[in-house]
């Protein structure tokens, strides 16, 4: 993409973010009987579609980009979200039942005193920082395995499922010290602000719009540097690219890092907003959630992911209300019509409705011409 429409591109997109981080929650501030007031409520889901949004992108940047199909994306966002839930656990003080500081789980299974690698967690930059090194190193480690014995195509996205079902499995373990079944819940409060106030929702809404508009603009310059070239060209003909002098294997994996990376943080802005983390955000299901929204929003754009996350979870809010039952049937049939009928998502849909104008077009020309 030449550099003057990339930096249009950036431009228009971070003037439509800002707009929006400003409009939502000055709609909150309104009276609740005014008629435009927007709910903490509804401004805290909104907040849980910036994060869908940039776990999307994240994939979107393996996947469109790189050609690589991850299904365990899901695995690095809720590692992000356990590493800010070890933080706001041990945020929410003396239980009044044990009369102990330790988070509730532990004193139910009779814990005397906290794990040691639970203690770096009272610290807020330590929590920052485990919130991107944590699924950063899991990557890490994972892309060295696979990539360097030139595991890729369905292989790969096997072995990221694979990874995404033993991680789930080990956290549903209540030995595992993050709480089991129910994960980590009841928080109280981030920096000393309250999670209930509507103040600390609007800062959180905000620093998830920064962090969707920080993740375009650092995805959008990788694709415009050597390096996005070179990535591309992967997902084009890696045989082709390695035949020219490229080391692929470390192309890929500082790819699949980063996007774990982004997914982590994604994962830590979705935690205090949802209230809630536990290992059902592990379950291979929620990997699968994540491609789909790529592929409706169009695989390979930069705009495709941040739509399809936000229009399919409006369509699954309406439906899960409407359909409860039949929800994972809409999912699955809107996923095949999409891959059938709209290769290139919402984004390539009117170039396609063109493409299908000139050919009838054309079609019609040559059956209209004198013999």
């Amino acid at each position: 993409m030449p550099p003057r429409k990339n930096l249009v591109e950036t431009i228009l997109f971070a003037i439509a973010t800002l707009v929006f981080l400003v409009v939502m929650p000055a709609l909150n501030l309104l009276p609740e009987d005014s008629t435009f007031h927007l709910s903490s409520f509804t401004l805290g889901v909104w907040g849980k579609y910036l994060c869908f949004a940039v776990l999307a992108m994240s994939l979107n940047f393996l996947w469109g980009y790189t050609g690589l199909l991850c299904l365990g994306q899901n695995l690095f966002f809720a590692l992000g979200g356990y590493a800010l839930g070890m933080y706001l656990m041990l945020m929410i003080g003396p239980d009044p039942v044990y009369k102990s500081a330790l988070p509730d789980f532990m004193d139910f299974l009779g814990y005397k005193e906290l794990p040691p690698h639970w203690k770096p967690f009272h610290s807020f930059p330590f929590a920052v920082a485990a919130v991107m090194w944590v699924p950063g190193l899991l990557a890490f480690i994972f892309g060295i395995l696979a990539f360097r014995s030139r595991i890729k195509g369905v292989y790969f996205s096997i072995l990221t499922q694979a990874l995404t079902y033993a991680a789930s499995l080990l956290f549903f373990r209540n030995d595992f010290t993050f709480g089991g079944n129910n994960g980590f819940t009841d928080f109280k409060t981030i920096l000393g602000h309250d999670l209930r106030d509507p103040a600390t929702l609007r800062g959180i809404f905000i620093a998830s719009g920064v962090l969707l508009l920080l993740t375009w603009m650092l995805i959008s310059w990788l694709l415009s540097t050597k390096f996005g070239k070179v990535q591309q060209a992967i997902r084009d003909s890696e045989n082709r690219v390695r035949f020219s002098g490229y080391s692929t294997t470390s192309f890929k994996l500082f790819v699949f890092t980063l996007s774990g990376v982004l997914a982590g943080l994604a994962g830590a802005l979705y935690v205090p907003q949802a209230g809630i983390i536990n290992p059902s955000e592990m379950v291979a299901a929620k990997g699968l959630d994540v491609v789909v929204w790529v592929a409706v929003g169009g695989r390979g754009t930069k705009i495709g992911p941040i739509i399809g996350a936000i229009v399919v979870n409006l369509l699954k809010s309406w439906a899960t209300r409407e359909f409860a039952e039949s929800w994972p049937l809409i999912l699955g049939g809107l996923f095949v019509f999409v891959v059938v009928f709209m290769p290139q998502g919402i984004v390539g849909l009117p170039a396609q409705l063109r493409d299908i104008k000139t050919k009838l077009a054309t079609r019609k020309a040559a059956t209209t011409q004198p013999a």
